[in-house]
This record gives structure tokens, C-alpha cells and sequence, in this order.
């Protein structure tokens, strides 16, 4: 047919060896903790720096 031979004795017996496969572990980075930040700027002045941010984002379209 032209897209090369098709041998079914290669799909029915897939086996891997799950030995040599590490489990992932998803809470290896979890970290607990607490994040601050000291600012000169006030809130008021942020959200003013990020609503002409988002003014400059709808010029653009």
C-alpha cells in the first residue's frame, strides 16, 4: 500500500521494564512559607500604573 509493512506480533506484547523507571514524587518542590515585600509606592499608585498598562494593551489592538 505504500506506507511500509505492518506487523501485529509487535503491538500485541508490549512489555517495559518498570524497574528502571523512578517514580515521580510531586511534592518534591512544595515549599510552605510566607512571601512580603517593602514598597515606597502606594496601592493607589499601582493601580494606576496598571490600568495604563491595560489602556496601552487595548491601544495596541
Amino acid at each position: 500500500m505504500g506506507f511500509g509493512s505492518y506487523d501485529e506480533s509487535e503491538q500485541k506484547e508490549q512489555t517495559t521494564d518498570d524497574e528502571d523507571v523512578d517514580a515521580v514524587n510531586v511534592h518534591e518542590n512544595d515549599h510552605q512559607g510566607e512571601m512580603s515585600f517593602e514598597s515606597d509606592v502606594s496601592t493607589d499608585e499601582l493601580v494606576d500604573q496598571l490600568g495604563s498598562m491595560k489602556d496601552d494593551d487595548e491601544d495596541e489592538e
